[in-house]
Parts: C-alpha cells; structure tokens; sequence
C-alpha cells in the first residue's frame, strides 16, 4: 500500500468505514471514476459547475467526512478558472447552436 496519495486522507478515512468507492457509487449514482477524482483532489476531471459541489457534498456524507472543510478545500482548489477557460459561455453557446444549424 505505501503512500496515501488521497486528499486530506479520504481514502484511509473511506477504508476505516469500510466502503469501497463501488458501494458509495451505488448509493450516491455517482460514478466510480469521479468519486476517485474527488478522493484524489482531481476536480478537473468532474463535470464541473453545480454537478462538483453536489458530488462533493455526497460523497463527504458517505464516508461521514465534514462536507464543509471537503467543500473549502476544492474551492480553494478550483477558484482560477478564467486562464483555464479563455472562452466566455456566450460564445461557447454560440458555438453549439452554430454546429446545430449546421446538422439540420
């Protein structure tokens, strides 16, 4: 086993209770690889938006981990967004009814 490269020792804390990610997909209809993601501090890898937060939110609940301190640690993780996404949500809607026009 070795290093414990989970955040704030999620994963240890998962263990301890007993669970495996699969029984808490289950429960939660979260899948496995985003509740990994979130284990891990990978919150790139979520859907993004309202979707991370209620994941979160779950899976702190599942594994009876302080939702809040969980919740505090990805926003201080996830605030800069803007270098990431050069695009304004205007023009990415644009962009998809543009490519809708184009298919009807």
């Amino acid at each position: 086993m070795g290093h414990d490269n989970s955040v704030l020792g999620l994963a240890s804390i998962r263990r301890n209770r007993g669970l495996s990610l699969e029984q808490i997909s289950q429960n939660t209809k979260i899948s496995v690889r985003a509740l990994q993601a979130i284990e891990e501090g990978e919150f790139k890898k979520l859907p993004g938006g309202i979707y991370n937060t209620s994941y979160i939110r779950q899976y702190a609940r599942a594994i009876e981990f302080d939702e809040s301190e969980l919740l505090a640690y990805y926003h201080s993780k996830a605030e800069p967004v803007p270098e990431t996404f050069p695009i304004d949500p205007d023009k990415r809607l644009n962009l998809r009814v543009f490519h809708f026009l184009e298919q009807h």
